[in-house]
């Protein structure tokens, strides 16, 4: 290597991005081995709990509510959606009132698996982040208001 690279932070450990990486890469992992036996991915979960979430305030919730509300590309949440409609945990129907859309729904098998991955990931939560002790609110208010900041310029 002929030129020296520079970065802006004098070690990894000062970057803010590389403790985000480094800490989702590692609780990524434990979700991992949580819903492997429940056949979901991570993303796949996601969107079940965005949908569930959704489906408490409006019965007709589409791809794009499911999208806006994780913060997903419209594109792979309609595969993602697929897969699980294939798995027999959502189905799709026609929308009332616009025909290009369609309402996702849950099937029983769909809210057998996610509320049990709900409780493993819950459970998961707190013992993961059980070091920051009192200071959890203040780092999920902090994380939420990163997010909000940052869907913004988005």
């Amino acid at each position: 290597m002929s030129k020296k690279i520079e970065f802006h932070f004098k070690k990894p450990e000062d970057s803010p991005g590389y403790l985000l990486g480094q800490l989702t890469m590692l609780w990524q992992r434990k979700l991992k081995r949580l819903l492997d036996p429940l056949d979901l991915t991570h993303t796949q979960f996601a969107l079940l709990c965005a949908l569930a979430w959704l489906s408490g305030e409006s019965s007709t919730v589409t791809q794009i509510d499911i999208a806006n509300q994780s913060n997903a590309d419209r594109m792979m949440v309609s595969k993602v959606l697929r897969t699980l409609e294939d798995k027999k945990f959502i189905t799709r129907h026609g929308h009332p009132t616009d025909t290009r859309a369609k309402t996702i729904r849950l099937t029983a098998t769909g809210e057998t698996i996610l509320q049990k991955a709900i409780i493993s990931v819950e459970t998961a939560d707190l013992e993961f982040f059980v070091g920051l002790g009192a200071n959890l609110k203040t780092f999920n208010s902090n994380v939420a208001n990163l997010i909000e900041q940052n869907n913004k310029e988005m």
